[in-house]
């Protein structure tokens, strides 16, 4: 399955998210610049290594990727997601947001692989936290998806509940499988998906008992 759009535009222009997307863009054209060497070494400066926590690190990999697939794929979901929740937040409360997912998703890797020395770059545990504020605050939407059936492709609405439920419990597993790995964990960093997607839920839950708190009390207002 391979996402297309959701199908609920957005009500106001996503001034923070195209922004997010053209910094990201920017760090992956100068990494693009880098042979391989001088990437690693860029890696090992600027991305999350467990061994050797640094605050600073955190933002600044939340901006880093390794290659295309990794870099296309975090911002097609981030396009498809993020507008509708940067609407429901406001632009200031969206970017905050995104950043506290994006520490939180580090922090979930490293509290679950302390020890290790490889460095963890890339938007997605942030990214994960706006999926999982639009699982809360959308479920009722639906995101065009294409399913490769053999070799045929279909285009099919799916409801964003199950799209972002089976994403979920797909890093959820994974996450519990790479427990038994050693000091040195590379590939992808499913904890911090988890991690930044449960802070996401949680920080939907709070925006929706707000709203239903300020509609009830302007009900009994009137």
């Amino acid at each position: 399955m391979f996402p297309i759009s959701d199908v609920i535009p957005s009500r106001t222009r996503p001034g923070v998210t195209m922004g997010l997307i053209g910094l990201n863009t920017l760090a992956f054209l100068y990494e693009l610049r880098l042979d391989d060497e001088q990437l690693q070494v860029f890696a090992s400066v600027f991305g999350v290594v467990p061994a050797s926590f640094s605050w600073a690190d955190v933002v600044t990999s939340m901006f880093l990727h390794d290659g295309w697939i990794h870099f296309l794929g975090n911002m097609l979901y981030l396009w498809i997601f993020g507008d509708n929740i940067e609407d429901r937040l406001g632009h200031g409360r969206f970017l905050t947001f995104y950043m506290a997912c994006g520490a939180a998703a580090a922090i979930a890797q490293v509290f679950v692989h302390p020890l290790s020395t490889i460095p963890m770059i890339g938007a997605s545990g942030a990214i994960a936290g706006v999926m999982g504020a639009y699982f809360v605050l959308f479920p009722q939407s639906r995101i065009l998806t294409a399913v490769f059936l053999l070799v045929f492709i279909d285009v099919v609405e799916i409801p964003a509940l199950f799209f972002l439920g089976i994403w979920f419990l797909m890093q959820l597993f994974s996450g519990v499988g790479s427990l038994g790995a050693t000091t040195a964990v590379g590939g992808t960093a499913f904890w911090a998906h988890v991690g930044g997607f449960v802070v996401g839920v949680v920080g939907g839950l709070i925006v929706r008992m707000r709203a239903s708190t300020r509609r009830e009390y302007w009900n009994g207002v009137g």
